[in-house]
């Protein structure tokens, strides 16, 4: 009889989205008969109590680079490199402690770059081994791209949140592009794809425009702000979650604006699909979440980020949502119909690749034990 694995999981603290798409991951070790320990900031931690109670967790803060009010991203985060690859260094050497203490046997790190150990089963999380840069950079692309694969095959195993082929979500960031022996499309992560069902009432009883916001502070609330001199204006019933778990369940109300720190997923669920209109980061989580409950969206990008800029542009242009920049709010936001994209073929395949391929990581790790 194989014994009960403990699992590490460890997401990126770049946004709530990297500890969101972890949740159907944990669910389905779980079911598995696996031990599912998490390892991070306290505010991920909060989600996870939230949304499965009865895991262990461990804290385990990540690099944090923040945003910039003023600077592109990617200069912001150029600027904070040399303190990226302290944090990798140190990560990797807290790693070997946490595996001797707790007994690890699999390691699943959700785009943080040092969680890898040459004696124990090691995944490594990312949905583009393409990291874009702005235009007058993109020629160093290819050498981001071999980089990246240094760091994919450190792992047993890397896991690109999409599915293969042509109906895919990630484009050019995960698609056309050699990856590595170990790399597998494990299909799209959401965690209302995996939450059990609720008979509650829907927390919001009146039609409503509903706002994700997301990301790291001060453009969460930079975005946020924008949206509400706009919505207070229009006098439009809306729902506003500010993506804050440690709060969870405390809400608050400003004219017809109704804010949710935040809201266990069957709630969430409820409120998104019965919105009017929704607008929302273009955060590949946030994505990834809205086409599992087939709804589009309204796109705002966060100024700089050229990854959140080519989801938008990508996503727009298969007409699977709408987008606008953030300078474009002050001048009026044309508040889209949700529009239901019937893409149930990605639910359906995701499933399946998930499985096979958490099956295929138990293996390996059985296998070289």
């Amino acid at each position: 009889m194989k014994k009960r694995l403990n699992i590490l999981i460890c997401p990126l603290e770049w946004g709530l989205g990297h500890a969101a798409r972890m949740i159907p991951i944990a669910r389905k070790l779980q079911e598995m008969d696996n031990n599912v320990i998490i390892a991070s900031g306290e505010e991920h931690l909060s989600l996870f109590r939230d949304e499965i109670p009865g895991l262990s967790y461990i804290s385990f803060p990540g690099f944090k680079p923040g945003y910039s009010s003023f600077l592109p991203q990617y200069l912001a985060l150029f600027f904070k490199t040399p303190l990226l690859l302290y944090h990798i260094i140190l990560e990797h050497i807290k790693l070997k402690r946490f595996i001797k203490n707790y007994s690890i046997d699999i390691i699943i790190s959700d785009n943080r770059f040092g969680l890898w150990n040459k004696n124990t089963t090691s995944v490594y999380i990312t949905h583009m081994p393409l990291i874009p840069f702005p235009k007058a950079l993109k020629f160093l692309e290819p050498a981001g791209v071999f980089l990246h694969r240094i760091i994919i095959k450190k792992y047993s195993l890397c896991f690109i949140p999409d599915l293969p082929g042509d109906l895919n979500l990630s484009g050019r960031l995960s698609h056309g592009i050699r990856h590595p022996h170990n790399v597998r499309y494990i299909g799209i992560l959401s965690k209302f794809n995996s939450s059990p069902p609720d008979l509650n009432e829907n927390p919001v009883d009146f039609r409503h425009n509903t706002v994700i916001l997301s990301g790291p502070e001060p453009q969460r609330e930079i975005l946020k702000q924008k949206l509400i001199a706009f919505f207070k204006e229009s006098k439009s019933q809306t729902v506003m979650f500010e993506g804050k778990p440690e709060k969870s369940g405390v809400s608050s109300r400003n004219g017809s604006i109704i804010f949710f720190s935040h809201l266990p997923t069957s709630g969430m669920k409820k409120v998104i699909e019965s919105s009017e209109s929704i607008i929302a980061r273009s955060g590949y989580t946030t994505i990834m979440e809205l086409v599992s409950l087939n709804c589009s969206a309204t796109l705002i990008p966060t100024p700089g980020q050229t990854e959140q800029e080519y989801l938008a542009d990508y996503l727009s242009e298969k007409a699977w949502f709408y987008k606008i920049s953030q300078d474009e709010i002050k001048r009026g936001i044309n508040l889209h119909p949700v529009k239901h994209l019937w893409q149930d073929e990605i639910n359906i395949q995701s499933s399946f690749l998930l499985t096979a391929a958490l099956k295929e990581l138990l293996e390996k790790h059985h296998k070289n034990c």
